[in-house]
């Protein structure tokens, strides 16, 4: 039966709730992923689903071992978490994000150059050193803050920051002075302070036991996510 509209702004706005409608209805994809057998000699379930947002950004909530991942692209006019960051494969940052040249692309900060791994020297990464965390840094200023592949920067989130794995990666990270664990998604780069080996956010401190402390010995083990 034909529906016949009178008033325009009434037809407007009839099409833009069928609009919303079809995107939230079409859009969600559930996609299963198995995890590989990689240093942590062990296997995860991971089920991830990626629904799309407003502006063209996409929004992802998965699960590997327990653990509950959120994961939202930025606004390009969001600042970057590292300000030393000059460029990623040669380009302006944002620019490379914007063409999805990140990954394990050499980038440059505050003039030194860095080349990541590639995928199959991450997928056998383990070590032990210092972590630090950050994150509350950004709590007070207006907006959101852009990791260096491009996602919205969430301080309480289960997200790292590292130096040479692909963005994004997962490795396991374990407390090594209280024996505690989390699996945690890299997707930023640093830390850029010597003799410290990965950058967490302050959630994920606090759940390893050691945001008071600032500092703990950890040991970092890759866990390769085979699509």
């Amino acid at each position: 039966m034909a529906v016949i509209f009178k008033d325009k702004t009434v037809f407007l706005y009839a099409l833009l709730i069928l609009c919303v409608l079809c995107l939230t209805a079409c859009s969600v994809i559930s996609i299963p992923y198995k995890v590989g057998k990689g240093t942590l000699k062990a296997s995860y379930e991971v089920t991830e689903t990626v629904t799309k947002g407003a502006f063209g950004t996409l929004k992802i909530a998965y699960k590997i071992g327990g653990f509950t991942f959120n994961v939202a692209t930025a606004p390009l006019d969001w600042p970057l978490t590292r300000d030393g960051l000059e460029t990623i494969d040669g380009l302006p940052p944002k620019e490379a994000i914007k063409q999805g040249r990140v990954k394990n692309s050499p980038y440059v900060v505050n003039g030194k150059r860095y080349v990541p791994m590639s995928i199959t020297e991450a997928s056998a990464y383990n070590e032990m050193g210092i972590a630090s965390w950050y994150g509350y840094e950004t709590r007070n200023q207006r907006g959101g803050h852009m990791t260096a592949n491009g996602e919205a920067f969430d301080p309480e989130g289960l997200n790292a920051a590292h130096k040479y794995l692909p963005l994004p990666y997962h490795v396991k990270v374990t407390n090594l002075e209280n024996g505690k664990s989390i699996i945690l998604r890299v997707n930023d780069r640093g830390p850029f302070v010597g003799g410290r080996i990965i950058d967490l956010s302050a959630g994920a401190a606090k759940k390893l036991g050691y945001y008071n402390k600032g500092t703990a010995r950890v040991l970092v083990e890759s866990i390769p996510v085979e699509g």
